[in-house]
């Protein structure tokens, strides 16, 4: 980058004769700015680039030949941002997209006949889904689930991402488990996750991440994803663990995070790398305390995030 130089437009006389201090002035500007520009070209010459002494556009030098500050103006007369010039932040999701599953529905409660029927997950039927567990206070499981879920995409999006997901609170139930799997598959997503909280018993606590097993049945094939579904998990896991704070579950995955399960329809239908998240475990009260924090919830989904963002960028 260069750097212009002041405009330097010396007062013009208004009386034939000089008096000693107006010579004096006139000796010592020439110097002044002299001083300067060798002052400039070191500066550019440094290859340090916009180092913080550099000369900014437009300012003017002092009476001793240093620069000073002032701000700049837009076209339209708007003071500029110095920062505004900056290159655009990197973008490193630019072209994926990504598919976030908040577990359930808060208004699954409500709709119990139409969650109760089967659907086909390959290797079984199971029911189009569930209401999701709850804190003991009473804070669901599915308010959870799409509060990451939106902190998540926040934080997607700014990576670049294109960001989908199975319901944002637009709709009275559902989906069902295998609609969920379709969204994902109809999305050709480079990744797909489902976010949940556990209700296991008071003592179990942690976070887990599940992954599909390898199932060939019916409709379910999950066998061209489950290696790459085992790398996005194990590097959510990692990065979770590191942003909450919070250790791998007490209770399954014998101090992994990590579960293997066939029988997950969500899982067992998904064509595209796709993990569960079970974030902790509402029903103990350590743990529920975290659950229920929004500074906690922000940093489950900063974790979760950076696992994506690993796992894509490879």
């Amino acid at each position: 980058m260069s750097y212009l130089g002041p405009e330097f437009n010396p007062s013009q006389p208004r009386r034939p004769r000089r008096g000693p201090l107006t010579v004096a002035v006139a000796a010592l500007v020439p110097g002044a700015l002299a001083g300067w520009l060798v002052w400039q070209t070191v500066g550019d010459d440094s290859g340090g680039g916009a180092a913080p002494q550099q000369q900014a556009r437009g300012t003017a030098p002092s009476a001793a030949g240093s620069p000073q500050a002032s701000s700049t103006s837009t076209d339209d007369g708007k003071e500029a941002n110095p920062a505004s010039s900056a290159p655009a932040a990197a973008t490193p999701l630019k072209g994926k997209v990504v598919v976030i599953d908040p577990g359930h529905n808060p208004g699954n409660f409500q709709h119990t006949a139409e969650i109760n029927r089967k659907v086909d997950i390959g290797t079984n039927s199971k029911e189009c889904d569930t209401t999701g567990t709850a804190t003991n206070a009473g804070y669901a499981e599915a308010q959870f689930t799409l509060d990451v879920a939106r902190r998540l995409r926040t934080i997607l999006q700014q990576q670049g991402a294109t960001v989908k997901f199975t319901q944002d609170g637009d709709r009275s139930w559902g989906p069902c488990i295998d609609e969920r799997a379709a969204i994902g598959n109809e999305a050709h997503a480079d990744a797909a996750v489902s976010i949940h909280a556990d209700g296991a018993g008071a003592g179990q606590r942690g976070f887990h991440v599940i992954l599909p097993g390898p199932v060939h049945d019916g409709a379910a094939d999950t066998r061209p994803i489950v290696a790459p579904s085992r790398e996005l998990g194990e590097r959510i896991a990692g990065d979770f663990a590191r942003e909450t704070g919070t250790a791998p579950s007490n209770y399954i995955g014998e101090g992994t995070g990590l579960d293997v399960r066939t029988d997950l329809g969500g899982l067992n239908l998904s064509t595209v790398p796709k993990v569960f998240i079970e974030c902790g475990n509402m029903r103990d009260s350590k743990d529920a305390a975290l659950l229920t924090s929004g500074a906690w919830r922000q940093q489950a989904a900063r974790g979760i995030s950076e696992g994506i963002v690993s796992f894509l960028r490879g």
